[in-house]
């Protein structure tokens, strides 16, 4: 496998904010097992603390890397090769191609927390996915990436 010319990788992790939403959580569920005396609530602000954690762990654990002549996005790997023009988009625009704008056919990697992303036209004719919509803290950086392991690819 070869190393693209500009390797990216980016965690796409969960704002500060949900850790101290997980702690509430549990917070609320010792509140709730406090009438069972004190080790119950003990055990459901602990409990209740780390599945909340695990949660926002989870969801915030999504990756954007380019390896070799691939692009993986979350659960989708898809060749540089099939990829077509990137645009970056603002924070207005990334709401648009959310929204209005939005094709049910694409590929969404999509943290509402993120306010800015990149959208790529995907050139395969036997892939029905008209785009890619990557949410990311640094479109520029990915969409440069993207571009050097383009031609990476096709000089080899």
């Amino acid at each position: 496998m070869q190393l693209s010319a500009t390797p990216y990788e980016e965690r796409l992790t969960a704002p500060r904010s949900w850790w101290l939403v997980s702690f509430l959580v549990g917070v609320s569920f010792a509140l709730i097992l406090l009438p069972f005396g004190t080790l119950p609530l003990l055990g459901g602000l602990v409990g209740g603390t780390a599945a909340a954690a695990v949660v926002a762990s989870s969801y915030g654990s999504v990756r954007i890397r380019i390896v070799g002549d691939s692009l993986i996005a979350g659960e989708a790997k898809i060749p540089v090769t099939a990829l077509g023009e990137a645009e970056v988009l603002d924070a207005e625009e990334a709401r648009a191609w959310r929204t209005h704008k939005a094709d049910t056919r694409a590929f969404l990697l999509l943290r509402a927390y993120i306010p800015t992303a990149l959208r790529v036209e995907v050139t395969d004719p036997q892939d029905p996915t008209p785009y890619l919509y990557l949410s990311t803290r640094d479109p520029k950086r990915l969409a440069a990436a993207l571009v050097s392991a383009r031609e990476a690819a096709a000089a080899s």
